[in-house]
């Protein structure tokens, strides 16, 4: 059972509560349950019956999509203080992606029954969700034009800090296959391997057999413009 001031912790999390006066919060916070998902297990799978908000308290998750040919295409990471599955609070629907854990993760879930009968009493919840499925688009948006701004190793450098911060350790497997990373930066495997070894070479990071990484300077990480 999640505390109450947990579940307040996780709620302002989500920027569609974070302008919500605090009684608003508690009462959102009230209609949380927790949940705690092992590395390697499934959030959710397509073809899932969809019926909760799922607030991301700590972790990492990958969603993904099958395409015609049955092939996995990851199309977004979640990590600490993402959220999916708004528009799943307005309309009853079928799940179209599947989330996997990349780590241990623990994600508060606000189902759409609950959520509706709170939106009745709280109008300012409503329009917040509306902010913050404008956000979305423009953080999507961002995205697509930091692909096309920044180099790719400057985007790797930021994913190898945050990683870091998320497992609360400078000593880590990379969650995400090079084959998903190389996709949710925008460039290709052997760019990411490339990248590492030249991160390795500056003394940046230590490298130890496919996947595990040291981050030995941080500052530096942040600095890498190239």
């Amino acid at each position: 059972m999640l505390e109450h001031h947990d579940a307040i912790a996780c709620v302002k999390l989500v920027p569609i509560f974070q302008q919500l006066d605090h009684e608003t919060i508690s009462a959102v916070a009230d209609l949380v349950q927790e949940r705690h998902v092992n590395k390697g297990e499934f959030v959710f799978m397509a073809g899932e019956h969809a019926d909760s908000l799922m607030i991301m308290a700590h972790g990492q998750v990958k969603v993904t999509q099958s395409s015609a040919s049955g092939r996995e295409q990851m199309i977004r990471l979640l990590q600490t203080g993402d959220f999916d599955g708004e528009s799943v609070l307005f309309e009853d629907k079928e799940r179209q992606t599947s989330a996997e854990a990349l780590t241990d993760t623990q994600i508060c879930l606000i189902t759409r029954q609950d959520f509706q009968k709170l939106i009745k009493q709280s109008p300012a919840v409503a329009i917040n969700m509306l902010n913050a499925l404008g956000k979305r688009v423009s953080e999507l948006e961002a995205q697509a034009a930091a692909t096309l701004t920044t180099s790719v190793g400057e985007r790797l450098a930021n994913y190898l800090v945050e990683t870091g911060s998320e497992l609360d350790t400078n000593d880590f497997d990379l969650p995400l296959q090079k084959k998903d990373l190389a996709l949710y930066l925008g460039t290709s495997p052997e760019t990411i391997s490339r990248k590492l070894k030249q991160f390795s070479t500056s003394g940046l990071i230590s490298q130890r057999g496919r996947n595990h990484i040291k981050l030995n300077d941080i500052d530096g990480l942040m600095m890498v413009e190239s």
